[in-house]
């Protein structure tokens, strides 16, 4: 065994570098790495590096002798059941080379957990082509809220949208219909949120600026139509990514989402309306990893575009996917 150097590619932009050796060298544990990296034993360019150091195409990763483990076995997909790969394949609104979006459905959730049978991410192998990686989920959306889920097709794709969505370069609009009118009808909501307990149980509160918990929490709103101020159609645009940001930050404004199960008490709980969440994340625009942007909307959910005629808020069509 000797030294090797391999050569960081596009594929691999802005990857850690403990997942391009998990990639690599999949046998390889994290403390193993650790110890390599502290003892200068792996370098980047020639010079010592972290675990956590991101890489750039190009570069080159001086790898130590390291014992081979025996080759896994290829990666085959999964039997998925008919059923769940058509409703995957049904959810695909935008689809190329590097991304797939998602017009996900109100109360699916996007990953697994306790009491949750179905997912987004244990339907997967469903959008897979031949022996392409299997694609990866780049964000989350809660359970109740509908609408876009952004995937990559390849590791290095992912890396990518996740450093774009870190980088803030990701603008994210949320339609929600809310139980009454703020005021003012536009603005930024600056509310601190903290988290309470753990697992399914926990929520999100409003908190003080100066508690220990407290993290920053910031969403532009502005009332795009109401009806006689007992309902209003919100657009939100987190400029921070907290769980369950938009929804505390609407019950903060004394307007809580309707429909909302955990959330803004019996407010949030109107008579001769559908009684499901109406939050939908409407529409992403981002910088795409093969070069310019993508912008990319989807289309209400049926409960919401029930309550749109109820209420005669007129969203009009919705966009086709545009590259530029």
């Amino acid at each position: 065994m000797s030294v090797t150097l391999l050569t960081v590619s596009e594929d691999e932009a802005d990857i850690r570098l403990d997942r391009y050796f998990r990639r690599h060298y999949p046998h390889l544990t994290q403390g193993a790495l650790q110890k390599l990296c502290r003892t200068g034993q792996i370098r980047v360019d020639g010079k010592r590096a972290e675990a956590s150091t991101r890489l750039v195409p190009g570069q080159s990763v001086r790898v130590p002798p390291i014992p081979m483990a025996a080759k896994p076995a290829r990666d085959v997909p999964k039997t998925l059941n008919p059923k769940l790969a058509s409703e995957i394949r049904k959810m695909v609104i935008y689809s190329d080379p590097q991304i797939i979006v998602l017009n996900k459905p109100s109360g699916l959730a996007t990953q697994g957990g306790p009491g949750i049978t179905q997912h987004v991410d244990m339907m997967l192998d469903g959008l897979r082509e031949g022996d392409d990686p299997r694609p990866r989920l780049v964000h989350r959306i809660d359970r109740d809220t509908s609408g876009l889920l952004l995937l990559a097709r390849t590791p290095g794709v992912a890396a990518k949208l996740a450093a774009a969505f870190r980088g803030r370069d990701v603008k994210k609009t949320y339609w929600a219909v809310v139980v009454g009118r703020p005021d003012p009808m536009s603005g930024e909501i600056d509310q601190p949120l903290a988290r309470l307990g753990a697992g399914p149980g926990s929520i999100t509160i409003a908190a003080d600026r100066n508690d220990e918990d407290a993290q920053s929490a910031r969403t532009d709103y502005e009332v795009l139509d109401s009806a006689a101020r007992k309902f209003s159609w919100l657009g939100l645009s987190p400029l921070t990514g907290r769980t369950h940001q938009l929804r505390v930050h609407c019950e903060s404004l004394g307007t809580p989402i309707l429909g909302d199960p955990k959330y803004g008490g019996d407010k949030a709980h109107v008579d001769g309306f559908t009684d499901r969440l109406h939050l939908h994340a409407r529409s992403l625009v981002l910088p795409h990893p093969a070069g310019g942007w993508l912008e990319v909307s989807a289309e209400l959910p049926p409960h919401m575009k029930e309550t749109f005629r109820a209420l005669g808020f007129t969203a009009g069509s919705t966009p086709a996917p545009r590259r530029r």
